[in-house]
């Protein structure tokens, strides 16, 4: 677990150091940036264990939830730092929040127990992206790798089309699969978790609002805009092009280790919680994250899942790296 603790903590240390200035913004960004890509051509493989991590998801969502309301505060109301510091932290944190609260929030609502699963919720809602539970629980994960997922890209999907189309995609999807399993309850009580997402996100404004003024609540906005971004950017690499096969009676083959894109990269696996180890997780949605592995028959992105978004961010630099290797896996 040392190295999962290391990678995921490092960058939050540095981030709340960063609200000091100094140097310290420029070494939070490049604790997530730089340091990672180094690291990860160290080329050390992760050990598989046991053990839930339920310690290190617990410390990292109160990380995510100390960090979240300084940052805004700091951005948008702080007086002792500079245009400069405040564009580092913002970059920073967004990457935090994007790359390491998301992949936690992710751990936390496949848990078994209601405690984790609501702490992964929350940070949900506290991105502005509270219907992402629904969407993904009641629709990716059954139908991930078929075209009634709106969070698997077909082959040939640029990511700025399918950022618009999923985004709005899954808030839609989730809303329908909430109200579908409620109507089969007879009798269900309590509000619609749609209702939830949006209370959550209206006393999260608000938040932003008192600690930073318009400044800072522009900043919330645009830190949950950048972390929604980049977990669709994750699904999208993750995704892009594969397709489980239709038979005869309608319905689709069972999600197998050929349905998902998996990053080979240690560092920057550790630092996600092993999302990028994504076959796995599909077909075993609650083993642990340390747990996860990749194997032979998955396939595997040239890159790093990070590295893989940045490519994705040029869609046709993004073709020409992805669609070749995506018919040579089919033809495997």
């Amino acid at each position: 677990m040392l190295w999962y603790v290391i990678a995921s903590l490092t960058p939050a240390v540095l981030i709340a150091a960063a609200l000091w200035g100094g140097v310290w913004p420029v070494l939070a960004l490049l604790s997530i940036t730089v340091h990672v890509a180094f690291m990860d051509r160290l080329g050390r493989a992760l050990r598989l264990s046991d053990s839930s991590g339920r310690a290190l998801t617990l410390t990292l969502a109160a990380a995510h939830f100390l960090l979240l309301p300084l940052g805004v505060w700091a951005i948008g109301a702080a007086p002792h730092l500079e245009a400069l510091d405040r564009a580092l932290i913002f970059a920073a944190l967004g990457l935090f929040l994007g790359q390491i609260s998301n992949s936690n929030a992710h751990e936390l609502i496949h848990a078994s127990r209601r405690l984790p699963r609501r702490i992964g919720t929350a940070i949900y809602i506290s991105l502005l992206h509270g219907h992402h539970v629904s969407a993904h629980l009641r629709v990716h994960h059954p139908a991930a790798a078929t075209p009634a997922d709106p969070n698997s890209a077909p082959r040939g999907m640029g990511f700025w089309r399918f950022l618009l189309s999923a985004s709005w995609g899954e808030f839609r999807a989730g809303w329908q699969a909430d109200s579908a399993q409620r109507a089969r309850k007879t009798g269900a009580k309590g509000l619609h978790p749609y209702t939830l997402y949006l209370i959550g996100a209206a006393l999260a404004l608000l938040t932003a609002m008192l600690l930073g003024g318009v400044a800072g609540l522009l900043a919330y906005i645009g830190l949950a805009a950048y972390a929604q971004m980049q977990l669709l950017l994750s699904d999208y690499v993750q995704h892009y092009g594969l397709r489980r096969e239709q038979r005869p009676d309608g319905r689709f083959e069972p999600m197998g280790p050929q349905h998902s894109w998996n990053a080979p990269k240690w560092y920057s696996a550790a630092m996600m919680l092993n999302a990028p180890r994504h076959s796995d997780h599909h077909m075993r949605p609650a083993r642990a994250f340390p747990a996860l592995e990749v194997t032979p028959e998955m396939p595997k992105l040239p890159y790093s899942l990070p590295v893989m978004a940045v490519i994705a961010l040029v869609p046709p630099l993004w073709r020409r790296v992805m669609d070749r290797r995506l018919a040579r896996w089919g033809q495997h």
